[in-house]
This record gives structure tokens, sequence and C-alpha cells, in this order.
């Protein structure tokens, strides 16, 4: 496993386990439980996700059965937009949080969405910070203009902004921002999320068939050569397997090129959050978010 330096001292695993509609407690938590037992050390939820628990319970189990510490692990939750309604709201929310997944602390909070009194969500989420209860604070799905006035306004700058991140949906503008403030680019979708025929593209096939590897893993070795860090997901052992499998080789700078130019210029961020009405789903309708 390599890691990358946070702005805050801290490092983070460079690939890890997203738990996104595992709507099923025992599938949840059988499936963080074997990626954790195969070497994953990062897993990231969400209050949105509703299975805070189900990973709380696997990363318990893990740790009782010495597989690991709870020091070697990295995990994940995020404040969900409905919550962030101002900071009394922000904090409940956390607090529920914390009661669900049972963990003592969390490695990393991320405000999920930039939606709602999001600001108010962050200061709520620094006081835990301070307080030792996040050991790093961060956003997600926020685009460079929101980022840059965010950086610009808040008192300690996000550790991570979690974004879509894969070849059709490169996102340079979005890296080259994260740079400028020291953050950790994190990529959800990793794998396009299903709505490409990325297994059937000839740059991304070719290339796979000449390191022995799978499209998937090419994929994932593109982000991870950029700096990114990667959370795919999946319900499926040998699956969960071959995504931590990339280690072992490396792309070329033209190979890196090549794979680049897949991009579309827009992914399914853009077409949501533009999107009046999957906005007011965000903050009125929570539980259309987890269906299939």
């Amino acid at each position: 496993m390599k890691y990358i330096n946070m702005n805050t001292g801290n490092t983070i695993p460079m690939l890890g386990f997203g738990v996104f509609k595992m709507l099923d407690k025992d599938e949840c938590k059988n499936s963080v439980l074997y990626a954790i037992k195969n070497g994953y050390r990062l897993i990231d939820t969400a209050a949105v996700y509703t299975n805070e628990d189900a990973v709380g319970e696997a990363v318990k189990e893990a740790i009782e059965e010495g597989i690991c510490t709870r020091d070697e692990l990295f995990i994940t939750s995020k404040l969900w937009a409905n919550d962030m309604k101002n900071e009394d709201t922000a904090k409940a929310a956390i607090e529920k949080t914390m009661k669900k997944i049972g963990l003592d602390y969390l490695d990393l909070f991320l405000v999920h969405q930039a939606l709602g009194d999001y600001f108010s969500g962050y200061r709520a989420m620094t006081e835990g910070y301070k307080a030792g209860i996040f050991k790093a604070i961060g956003v997600s799905n926020f685009y460079p203009n929101i980022l840059t006035n965010f950086c610009e306004t808040v008192e300690i700058i996000p550790a991570v902004n979690q974004i879509e991140l894969h070849p059709y949906f490169v996102q340079n503008d979005a890296l080259e921002t994260m740079k400028y403030y020291n953050i950790v680019p994190e990529a959800w979708a990793p794998l396009g999320g299903g709505r490409y025929d990325a297994f059937n593209e000839p740059i991304l096939t070719e290339t796979a068939k000449k390191y022995n590897k799978t499209v998937g893993q090419v994929m994932l070795r593109w982000n991870v050569q950029r700096g990114v860090v990667v959370i795919p997901k999946s319900t499926h052992e040998n699956r969960i397997k071959e995504n931590f499998d990339i280690w072992d080789f490396e792309l070329t700078e033209d190979e890196m090129n090549k794979i680049s130019s897949l991009d579309m210029g827009y992914g399914d961020t853009r077409t949501k959050h533009f999107n009046p009405e999957f906005v007011r789903m965000c903050l009125n309708n929570v539980e259309k978010i987890n269906k299939p």
C-alpha cells in the first residue's frame, strides 16, 4: 500500500474501499471485513448511505480478530446536506454518526455536498477536529470555484476533496485547484460507476493486456499515478481482491496521456449537481439517494 501526506501532517492510504448503496447491513459488514482482511485500510462511508453501523461493526470485529489495529485503519464518514441547516443541527448529526459507527474517532469527516449551510456544518466539524473526534476534516463534490471561495473563507483548509474522477471525467482544473491549497484529491466512482463502456474501450483493453491486468486495475492505477486516492466499491470477493492488486506495475507517460484523452468533459456530478431537482432532493428527500 502507498500513502500520501495530508496537510494535517497525517497520511491517507491511496487505495480504499467504498460502501455506497450497500443497503444490506450483513452484506456491507462482510464486504468491509473481507476488504480489511485483504489489505484495505481506508473505509469510506457516509450518514446518507445508512450503513455506518455495519462499517463500525466490521472495524471492531477486524480489530478483535487481530487482523489490524485501530491506528492502522483510516475510517471516513460524511455530513449530509439536510443536516447542515445551522451549527446545532450539524453537531447533532455528528453525534448521531459517532454513536452509530461506534468508534472513538474518525480519521476523516467530510462535508458531503456543497449544499445547505455547509459553512455552518464545517464550523461544527472544525470543533470536532479541535476536540480530536476527527483526525482530519474535508469536503466532497466541491468544484474549483466553490472550493476556492471555501478555502479563502474557512479557518482550517480541508485535508481532502472527494470528487468524481475517472478517465472519462479527468477534471484537471479541479486537481490544479486542490494542488494550490495542498488538498488531497480522492476519487469516488474511479471505475466510472458503470456509466461508460470502459471494459470495451481499446485504449484501456490494450493497456490491460500489456500488463496482464484488468481494465479496472488500469483505471485505478491511472488515478493513483496522478496522486489521486481511489475508493472502488464491490461486494464480490474476487473483485475486491482484484482492485487491491495495482501496485506491481506502472503506466508510462504516453499511456497516461492516452487514457486521459478519453475525457468527455463532464460526468455524473455535473449532470446532477446543476439540476435543481437533484438539489431539492438532497435537501428534502433523502430516502431517494440510495435507490439503485
